[in-house]
């Protein structure tokens, strides 16, 4: 009977790949980047032969109005996050654009955003960085769209400021893209119903492993963040959202679930969280 099932599935992922809709959704990936304008349609056409489809995050106002021309050109295959990342303090006040544009109907999520502590120590910039963070959640809020979240060495701030708001916060909040934080940390956020994106470096860091076996599995999502941070067996190149099916293998091993059945529950959890009508 288990033979069987299996079958089915296979069957059924196979069918959905010929049936031009996808099977797989790279929840965290930058293909609107400059490292993509040479060659973007052959990238997207790779990642449309995988079965991926793709949710491209914008990191300032410019990269987010690419995420949502870039959404719109290919439509049931890409959609867009709108945001201004912690770094990208420049563009605080031309936040009113984020909000226009995150109505667009090929926007799914806001951000990404939220705060990034690394070699960063100035009151003034974390503060400012809470302020940008607050803007992204009330707009959450308002639109009833979720939150992409970028948390770099962070956390506390990160959950004291989402704690402190957490009637502001969806049902699905939203995730904390590419996650670095303890079972502590993924305890308290689940605790808010987040879920929690994972990319390449679970293909060569065993680090994650108890991590990944703590969360459940329908809160598991799977990114690139192309062009950053290559999987295995491509590591060293320049990622793209086609390589997201390397990162299900691997949590697939360490899960000790059928690869098929794991694509399954992530394309359903990225479903949910992001309100895709696939």
């Amino acid at each position: 009977m288990a033979s069987l099932d299996r079958g089915r599935r296979l069957l059924k992922y196979f069918l959905n790949a010929i049936m031009e809709s996808p099977v797989l959704i790279d929840a965290h990936t930058h293909a609107q980047f400059p490292e993509f304008d040479a060659d973007r349609d052959a990238v997207m056409a790779r990642a449309r032969e995988a079965g991926v489809g793709m949710i491209n995050a914008g990191a300032d106002v410019a990269s987010s109005q690419k995420a949502v021309e870039v959404a719109h050109r290919h439509e049931g295959w890409a959609w867009a996050a709108v945001g201004i990342h912690p770094t990208e303090l420049k563009d605080v006040s031309v936040f009113p654009t984020i909000a226009s544009l995150a109505d667009d109907v090929a926007v799914v999520g806001i951000g990404e955003c939220g705060l990034d502590y690394f070699h960063q120590n100035d009151a003034d910039v974390r503060s400012a960085q809470k302020e940008l963070f607050l803007s992204h959640l009330a707009l959450s809020h308002a639109i009833k769209k979720p939150l992409v979240i970028h948390c770099r060495q962070a956390f506390p701030d990160v959950l004291d400021l989402l704690r402190a708001h957490r009637n502001e916060l969806l049902p699905h909040p939203g995730v904390l893209h590419f996650f670095t934080g303890t079972i502590d940390d993924a305890r308290a956020l689940l605790d808010l119903n987040f879920s929690f994106t994972f990319g390449g470096l679970v293909t060569f860091n065993r680090s994650f492993d108890d991590i990944l076996k703590f969360i459940p599995r329908d809160h598991l999502l799977v990114e690139t963040d192309a062009p950053f941070v290559a999987p295995v067996p491509y590591r060293g190149k320049r990622n793209e959202p086609a390589y997201v099916v390397e990162t299900v293998r691997a949590l697939a091993e360490v899960l000790g679930i059928d690869c098929a059945e794991l694509t399954q529950i992530i394309f359903e959890t990225t479903s949910r969280v992001f309100k895709l009508s696939i």
